[in-house]
């Protein structure tokens, strides 16, 4: 049967386990107590929380937790080291502390996003630049291809646009040009297509009677000429 203490632990090792971005386990045993605390205190200042745990109660939480590749890492008396920061940040921690550290104490591996890291892996990662510079590096990066790419796009826009405005300059006198061919237009039609008053009447009617005739004197002039 466990005891309370151990399922309190194991609960906290899996709360810990499920936080963290980077754990990493190390072999403490040549450290005296001393060593003990002056690392764990510069080991905090890095954000990185060190805790020394039985393996049984770590198998535990890890298998708990869905991972049990932590275990790959484990060997022997344990020193774990947690970080729930910036994992470039805490690797570089870990790796400072263990160049100047008292002989027997080693970094045997890590555990991140859920793969198992080796010694070396934790070494490498210092070189990697921090999180703020490679967002710049990227921004950088970026910003060039970006920028051709904005003034292609600009560049036909540019052109539509002062089309647009070179038409616009011209309607004016379009409109006025088209106003006076309209106009010119109406006043040929109206003068072709009209006369003046009574015109028409004067040439097409005659007196009633007269048209193909020949006017005849009255038959009492012709007989006082004859008497």
């Amino acid at each position: 049967m466990p005891t309370q203490k151990k399922i309190d632990t194991v609960a906290e090792l899996k709360g810990r386990i499920e936080r963290a971005t980077l754990v990493a386990s190390a072999d403490y045993r040549g450290l005296r107590v001393k060593e003990m605390v002056e690392m764990r205190r510069r080991l905090r200042e890095a954000g990185i929380e060190v805790k020394v745990v039985k393996n049984s109660l770590l198998r535990l939480a890890a298998e708990e937790t869905g991972r049990a590749d932590l275990l790959q890492i484990i060997e022997g008396p344990t020193a774990l080291a947690v970080s729930y920061g910036d994992v470039i940040e805490a690797a570089r921690a870990l790796s400072g502390y263990a160049q100047g550290a008292p002989q027997g104490f080693a970094i045997r591996g890590g555990f991140m996003d859920g793969a198992v890291l080796s010694a070396q892996d934790i070494r490498d990662l210092v070189s990697i630049p921090p999180k703020p510079v490679l967002l710049a590096q990227f921004m950088g990066q970026m910003q060039s291809p970006l920028a051709g790419f904005v003034g292609l796009m600009e560049a036909p826009l540019r052109e539509l646009i002062g089309l647009t405005q070179a038409l616009l300059s011209e309607l004016p006198g379009l409109v006025e040009a088209r106003a006076r061919q309209m106009e010119a237009e109406g006043v040929g039609s109206a003068e072709q297509g009209t006369q003046k008053p009574g015109e028409e009447e004067e040439q097409g009617t005659q007196e009633p009677g007269t048209e193909g005739t020949e006017i005849e004197e009255p038959e009492t002039v012709k007989e006082e000429s004859n008497g």
